[in-house]
């Protein structure tokens, strides 16, 4: 059967998420601490969260385009939003995916941040939670971790993964879920890493994380995937736009697919948000996919963790 906006794919975890999310982060832009890192977006970047309504219009506008799939973040400081816009809508609960993500890195902030962002969200249960960011040291990575295997174990969220972590970090949680076996009882008491979110468009195709998480059934989420519009005018890009009648977003949402990820598209404009659903009806084919490519490394956020060194 032809894929559609509800199409789904099972997590390492067991649980399915559906394939096209609607990311909410850039709906609430938020003044982001990162110390002194180079990476760290720059105070230029810095605006204040948006009001909760306008992220529950949004997200209803999502809703009724048929998204069923929503993701958020602690940091974001927009939950609130997304679980008015869950309960507002005519959708059951168990038909909506959540994601949210633990920002402060260290098994207490986890913990305590798990529970505050059941509160804000007002919900009964978080589908995924990722670890926000690499960044806090091994030993915190480790307890934070930890707070969301107890957390799944517990029933307050689903599944668990992480979001822009780079192959060095994937092999160290992999330490350490082995250590936690060792210290939890056995298999499976280390928790599994159902998701890496990291940010993924032909600019950026971080072969060696893909690689990494693809031979262990780890999906992939890929924020940025229409690379905030900045590369429309590419001629790959418009080419296919023109051959397939669709717009550059839907190209690069629809390469985000035919590659496997779960592409998280964002918008405040419900013509926008209605169009980036509309990818379910066209694929490109292998070539095309493949012409898309590029060996660029040119981020379109202002930050990448995944480069971080294990001890920041």
């Amino acid at each position: 059967m032809a894929a559609v906006i509800t199409s789904t794919i099972k997590l390492a975890s067991g649980y399915e998420i559906p394939r096209l999310g609607f990311g909410v982060g850039s709906l609430s832009n938020v003044i982001i601490l990162l110390g002194t890192s180079p990476f760290a977006p720059s105070r230029t970047d810095m605006i204040l969260p948006s009001p909760p309504e306008e992220t529950e219009r949004c997200c209803l506008e999502a809703l009724k385009a048929g998204y069923c799939h929503l993701d958020s973040a602690a940091v974001y400081l927009n939950e609130a939003g997304c679980g008015s816009a869950i309960r507002a809508s005519s959708i059951p609960r168990e038909q909506i995916f959540f994601t949210s993500k633990v920002f402060d890195i260290s098994y207490y902030q986890a913990k305590a941040q798990i529970d505050a962002s059941l509160a804000e969200s007002g919900l009964d249960y978080i589908d995924l939670m990722l670890l926000h960011k690499p960044m806090g040291g091994s030993e915190n990575r480790k307890g934070a971790w930890k707070a969301l295997v107890e957390a799944a174990e517990a029933g307050k969220v689903r599944s668990i993964g992480v979001s822009n972590y780079g192959v060095h970090h994937l092999k160290e949680l992999e330490q350490h879920i082995g250590e936690l076996e060792a210290e939890r009882g056995g298999k499976g008491k280390g928790g599994i890493i159902s998701i890496n979110q990291v940010e993924l468009h032909p600019w950026l195709g971080r072969k060696d994380i893909v690689d990494w998480c693809t031979q262990r059934g780890i999906a992939i989420e890929a924020y940025c995937p229409v690379v905030r519009g900045t590369r429309f005018e590419e001629p790959s890009v418009k080419k296919l736009a023109d051959k397939y009648n669709k717009t550059p977003a839907q190209i690069l949402i629809r390469w985000s697919l035919d590659k496997g990820f779960i592409p998280l598209p964002k918008s405040v404009t419900p013509l926008r948000i209605s169009e980036n659903a509309g990818v379910f009806d066209f694929n490109l084919t292998p070539e095309e996919v493949r012409e898309l490519e590029t060996d660029e490394y040119s981020p379109a956020a202002s930050w990448d963790p995944t480069v971080m060194k294990l001890e920041e």
